[in-house]
């Protein structure tokens, strides 16, 4: 039977995993769901054999269960074959006594690239035959919308706009986004933070107003975030793939535990871990790590999600955010489905800005989830002490994770791997200072610093950046995103 999906806030309306993709947001504000999470457990024997491009073929097939066979394996091949580094995609390394699952070896050097590479295969194939045009819309905090914007650029029938919080990103990352190619993109600073970015965004989602006038256009809106579950289910793979890895290398036996601490400021690259252990995967704990914007850890810890606090423009930008998208779609998954108490919760976040759970739901959180956060001090100590140690360079978001994993007692037997989201390169700057190396204010002289003292590369699309010209200047006012939005609809489509 065909996996439905549905608003986290309203199981009553549902629609087909293509028609969830297309949408990105429920049309309540709420993000879809499947209640068929988990019924169809994934074999991990099956998972061990494979390479990565089935492991995705095998997994996604699962997930977006209305997609043909063939669908999806048109959709890996499209996003994975020769776009990586290597093949294999994302590789697990040992770093001392630690893994690593490098994730950033994607052509925009972030973990975004493992997702942005396959939502726009499985959005044009969905959306074939229904005659639309499609404005993709993404809130980025640095990596989401670069990644996004390579994905989807000059792709038939799709135009893309992306909103960036003004000076809320490293140089690296404003560069990628500012020199993006392609007829179909536009990209725009705003005056916020990324919180302020992304709330507009999901306000514009839920303008009746506008939704009539650009259906009146044959077009419609969607999401590259996280809150799109085309975006989420290609993340569940990587989990699977590295738990693959670790058998083959024979670090651990077929259905043996394994504990994973990601660095995660929006809740999606962590939720995929959820996802993936609820349909089989043998994770023992998902540690959660922030930065001082920890909202996340307090909640974690307390059950009191509160975002009315200061806010922290840190190393790690791709991280401040105070409030988690994805943490919507855990709170339904362990409330058992239920829509009303989630409505309720999100009802209290958009009035008072916080809300409280009952202590029978943060003790179901508490047994999978644990959590910890890094002061930018802590980061810049974990990128010497990891470098001096082992010769690894961290970025400043994988630095926070493996301070928070240090912190964490490991259980016996079990190991644990640390999700490295981004190469240090897009932060070359605050890596340089971290390891006492020169760090002038010109980032290419900083990538050229670390080149020379950790023996590695710069990844090319990084260092071609220095010479490539700016095409995006614009910084607009967040009430002026919608009419921004509207404008582009009719310029790129």
């Amino acid at each position: 039977m065909t996996s439905m999906y549905h608003s986290t806030r309203n199981a009553d309306a549902c629609v087909s995993a293509k028609r969830a993709v297309l949408n990105g947001l429920a049309s309540d504000g709420g993000l879809y769901v499947t209640d068929a999470l988990g019924e169809t457990k994934i074999d991990l024997e099956r998972v061990v054999t494979n390479t990565y491009r089935e492991n995705a073929a095998y997994i996604l097939g699962t997930l977006l269960d209305d997609y043909s066979a063939e669908e999806i394996e048109s959709c890996v091949e499209a996003a994975y074959k020769g776009t990586f580094e290597t093949d294999g995609v994302a590789p697990v390394v040992k770093v001392g006594d630690a893994f690593v699952l490098e994730l950033f070896r994607g052509p925009t050097s972030a973990f975004k690239d493992v997702a942005l590479q396959m939502l726009p295969q499985l959005m044009s194939r969905a959306a074939q035959g229904a005659g639309e045009k499609i404005m993709i819309l993404a809130a980025t905090s640095g990596d989401t919308g670069k990644a996004a914007l390579a994905g989807f650029a000059n792709t038939l029938g799709l135009g893309i706009t992306v909103f960036y919080p003004h000076n809320g990103t490293s140089e690296i990352q404003r560069l990628q986004m500012v020199t993006q190619a392609g007829d179909n993109v536009a990209v725009a600073a705003v005056e916020g933070n990324f919180d302020d970015t992304q709330s507009a965004v999901k306000h514009i989602f839920g303008d009746e107003a506008l939704r009539e006038r650009l259906a009146a256009q044959n077009t419609v809106l969607s999401s590259a975030n996280s809150i799109n579950i085309g975006r989420l289910a290609p993340q569940v793979v990587y989990y699977f793939d590295a738990y693959a890895q670790l058998v083959r290398a024979g670090e651990i036996a077929c259905g043996d535990a394994v504990e994973f601490c990601v660095p995660t400021g929006n809740f999606g690259d962590v939720l995929a871990g959820y996802f993936a252990k609820r349909m089989g995967l043998p994770v023992g704990k998902l540690i959660v790590a922030s930065n001082c914007n920890n909202v996340l850890s307090d909640f974690l810890t307390e059950g009191v999600y509160d975002r009315n606090r200061e806010f922290f423009k840190t190393i790690s930008p791709s991280m401040d955010i105070l409030i988690s998208s994805n943490l919507e779609r855990l709170l339904y998954y362990v409330s058992d489905g239920a829509a009303g108490f989630v409505a309720g919760l999100m009802d209290d976040l958009a009035k008072t800005g916080r809300y409280q759970v009952p202590d029978e739901v943060l003790s179901r959180i508490q047994e999978t989830f644990a959590c910890g956060w890094a002061s930018d001090e802590q980061a810049e100590a974990a990128m010497k002490e990891c470098h001096n140690a082992t010769g690894y360079v961290l970025d400043p978001h994988t630095a926070c994770a493996w301070h928070v994993s240090k912190m964490h007692p490991h259980t016996k037997g079990v190991p644990r791997v640390v999700l490295s989201t981004a190469s240090p390169y897009k932060f070359c700057h605050d890596v340089c200072e971290a390891l006492g190396l020169a760090a002038p204010q010109d980032d290419f002289a900083c990538m050229r610093e670390l080149e020379s003292a950790s023996e590695t590369k710069a990844p090319a699309a990084l260092a071609a950046l220095e010479n490539t010209d700016e095409r995006f200047g614009d910084v607009i006012a967040v009430g002026d995103m919608s009419s921004y939005v509207e404008t582009k609809c009719g310029e790129l489509l």
